[in-house]
């Protein structure tokens, strides 16, 4: 069954958000029982790409939005400009009574979250449907 879009939702279900000048990043949102869930595609480094997904994220906080999966399984390579976004964006929603939640299965990203320890801070998962457990 296809993820349904809630009435708070400022985006369409399955709306492609933003995409780099160089399109290397593209941020596609949809929504599952009350989860936003954004699916990063492309590089998450310094420059637009990490400035889209920062925009994307403040854009749903902003509406409300205090369930969001970030599914990190298509992105390529991502820097500490990314990794500073996706803590930013963390730590403001724990603020708010949020919760973020990584998915990011093994590979390059994966290896880059571990190292800078961010999988202890941030509950990452290897699957969409185990980020899913629990929040709904």
């Amino acid at each position: 069954m296809p993820p349904a879009r809630g009435a708070d939702s400022p985006f369409p279900r399955g709306s492609s958000i933003s995409r780099g000048s160089d399109g290397a990043m593209e941020i596609s949102l949809r929504q599952a029982n009350g989860v936003h869930i954004v699916d990063v595609r492309g590089r998450l480094v310094i420059g637009a790409s990490s400035d889209q997904l920062h925009q994307a994220l403040t854009k749903l906080a902003e509406s409300g939005a205090r369930k969001i999966v970030l599914n990190l399984n298509d992105v390529a390579q991502i820097d500490s400009s990314g990794i500073s976004a996706v803590v930013r964006h963390s730590i403001s929603l724990g603020r708010e009574g949020g919760v973020l939640r990584l998915v990011c299965g093994p590979g390059r990203v994966r290896d880059a979250l571990t190292v800078t320890r961010l999988v202890e801070a941030i509950p990452t998962f290897e699957t969409e449907a185990a980020a899913l457990t629990g929040l709904a």
